[in-house]
Order: structure tokens, then C-alpha cells, then sequence
């Protein structure tokens, strides 16, 4: 199950439970956890996306399910800032080593702080990126919080 990400790498090296799900990536799909969703036929509640964010300009990491949108002024205050927005996509592809479409919230480059959306612990196992466009990983939520060093908090909204 190799893959050469640092995502499967870090899961590999601290034995934990997962699946990588390999899906035929669409070039012109923009939107990347849709796209995930629609290709393995898993509920979009169940599936995050891992979004980077400046919080008082200081680069974070949030982890939303693809059904909703992150909720920026409770990321802000969960970080312990006032501030946050959407880091440009340059800016988030450098501080954690991945493409943006492929941003795994597992073996970043930089050590962010990570927040995970509450509603992940309502599964028995979640989705997020494995590394790169078309490689999806399922795993616990607890691991996902524990590899992460994540800080659980309700930071997303509905669409």
C-alpha cells in the first residue's frame, strides 16, 4: 500500500488502522471533496477536507466535512485569535508540502495547529486526503485527532 505521501508514511510509522481509497482524480473537478464523495459513494458528512487558514496571520489548519463550510469566526476563536481567512492556495501548498486538492491534514510539512469539526467523532471511521489528488484515507476519528494533534470544536456550518 505504498504511496510515497508523508500522510501514509506517518500512518504506517504509528500502526493504526486505516484504508486508502484510490480514485481516478477528474482534472477539472474543482471542487475535490465533492468529487471524493461522488466517486466512492460516501455521504459528504463523512468525508473532510482540510482547509488552511490565517488566523491573526498565523497559518492554521482546519478539518470540515465537505458537506459543510468552515465556520471562520469560530475557527478564529477556537485558535484564540479574532481573525481568520483562507490562506491563498500558494501560501498552503508551501507551509504543508502538498498540492492544493490533495492538502492531508497528516505529515504537513509545518507543524500547524489543527482544529477537527466536531461532527467527526459521530463516525465509527472518517475520510480525509491520504496526500495527493485521488487518494483518500478512512480511519478512526480518534486517530485522525491523536496523529493530527488536533483540537476537536465545532467549526463548521451547513451549506
Amino acid at each position: 500500500m505504498a504511496t510515497g505521501t508523508p500522510a501514509t508514511a506517518l500512518l504506517a510509522k504509528a500502526k493504526v488502522a486505516y484504508t486508502l481509497h484510490p480514485y481516478e482524480h477528474d482534472a477539472r473537478a474543482q471542487a475535490y471533496g465533492d468529487e471524493a464523495a461522488a466517486v466512492l459513494g460516501v455521504p459528504p458528512a463523512r468525508i473532510f477536507k482540510t482547509l488552511i487558514a490565517a488566523v491573526d496571520s498565523t497559518l492554521c489548519c482546519a478539518v470540515v466535512p465537505v458537506a459543510g463550510r468552515l465556520d471562520l469566526k469560530a475557527f478564529a476563536a477556537v485558535i484564540g485569535g479574532k481573525r481568520a481567512e483562507l490562506a491563498e492556495p500558494g501560501v498552503a501548498a508551501r507551509a504543508t508540502g502538498y498540492v492544493v486538492g490533495g492538502i492531508s491534514p497528516l505529515g504537513q510539512k509545518s507543524r500547524l495547529p489543527v482544529v477537527v469539526d466536531s461532527s467527526a467523532q459521530a463516525f465509527e471511521t472518517v475520510y480525509v486526503c491520504a496526500g495527493r489528488r485521488g487518494l483518500q484515507v478512512q480511519l478512526a476519528p480518534g486517530d485522525l485527532i491523536r496523529l493530527a494533534s488536533a483540537r476537536v470544536a465545532a467549526i463548521s456550518t451547513a451549506t
